[in-house]
């Protein structure tokens, strides 16, 4: 319910703020092995496509505003937005996890860095006419 209010605040509001998060970051694969037995299939319920620019995040970020469709930016590589779709196991904290789709190796390649990355943490409402006060 939490994320479909957060969805529904993106809609009707422009980003004003923008923070800055340090985790350590990880790759994962659509692979029974590193998910469970619907691995292209996030937990909130998104099917994930190889080639998707997406991520999973550890429950701690939900609450800073890492909630599902939150678009971020990740340090290292420059240009692309992400898009929040899944989410870790209760254990871990300040991670998120980059999906690369069926590429196994280039998530082994990856291994696992720290970096920081960008968010849209405030927000204002949209106004349906400009005030020309």
């Amino acid at each position: 319910m939490a994320a479909l209010a957060a969805l529904l605040l993106q809609a009707a509001c422009i980003p004003v703020g923008e923070d800055t998060i340090e985790v350590t970051a990880s790759a994962y694969n659509s692979h029974p092995n590193q998910t469970d037995e619907t691995p292209y299939i996030a937990a909130w319920g998104d099917r994930l496509k190889p080639g998707m620019r997406a991520i999973a995040v550890s429950r701690d970020l939900i609450p800073m505003g890492f909630v599902r469709g939150a678009r971020v930016r990740i340090e290292g590589f420059p240009g692309r937005r992400f898009v929040v779709l899944d989410k870790m196991h209760y254990r871990w904290r300040r991670r998120i996890d980059i999906y690369m789709g069926d590429d196994i190796e280039a998530a082994r390649k990856w291994g696992r860095r720290r970096l920081r990355v960008h968010w849209f943490s405030s927000w204002i409402r949209k106004s349906a006419k400009p005030d020309n006060r």
